[in-house]
C-alpha cells in the first residue's frame, strides 16, 4: 500500500533561489513517514511506552523538479520488507498534476530504546503493536 499526505510549500521554507530548500525535502519525508505510522497507530508514545523507536540508517534523494511558494504536493510512503534488522521506504514529493519533484530511498530499522540496537525482526514487532498493518504493507 502506498501512503499519502497533502504538504504546500511555504514561504518560510524557500531559499536564496526562490525553491523549496534541500533539507525541508528531507522534512517532508519524514512527516509522510511519521503520519504513515500514526496512521497504523503506531504513535511515538506508543513505541516508547514498548521501549521502541524508528531510525533512518541511511537516507537517498534525487530532486528532480524544483518546488515554489504555494506548490501543493502529495508525499508517499510505501514500505519494503525484507527478513533482516533493515526495512526500506520508498518515497515520492509529486505535484497534484502528478511531476515527481523528488524520490527518496531511506533504509530504516527498529530500534530497542534499552539496548541501543535494532531488533532483529522489525515486522513481528510492527504486527504486535500496529493498529493497521495494511498501512505498513504487512
Amino acid at each position: 500500500m502506498t501512503f499519502a499526505v497533502p504538504v504546500t510549500v511555504r514561504g518560510y521554507e524557500l531559499d536564496v533561489n526562490g525553491h523549496l530548500n534541500q533539507a525541508v525535502y528531507h522534512q517532508y519525508a519524514e512527516h509522510a513517514r511519521w503520519e504513515a505510522l500514526r496512521a497504523a497507530g503506531l504513535v511515538p508514545d506508543k513505541l516508547f511506552q514498548h521501549g521502541l523507536g524508528p531510525v533512518v540508517l541511511e537516507s537517498t534523494v534525487k530532486h528532480l523538479r524544483e518546488l515554489h511558494l504555494g506548490d501543493e504536493v502529495t508525499v508517499t510512503c510505501e514500505f519494503e520488507w525484507g527478513t533482516g534488522k533493515a526495512f526500506w521506504m520508498h518515497q515520492q514529493i509529486r505535484k497534484l498534476d502528478g511531476t515527481v519533484s523528488a524520490e527518496f530511498t531511506v533504509v530504516t530499522g527498529l530500534m530497542d530504546l534499552t539496548a541501543r540496537k535494532l531488533v532483529p525482526n522489525p515486522i513481528e514487532r510492527f504486527r504486535e503493536l500496529s493498529e493497521s498493518t495494511e498501512v505498513l504493507g504487512l
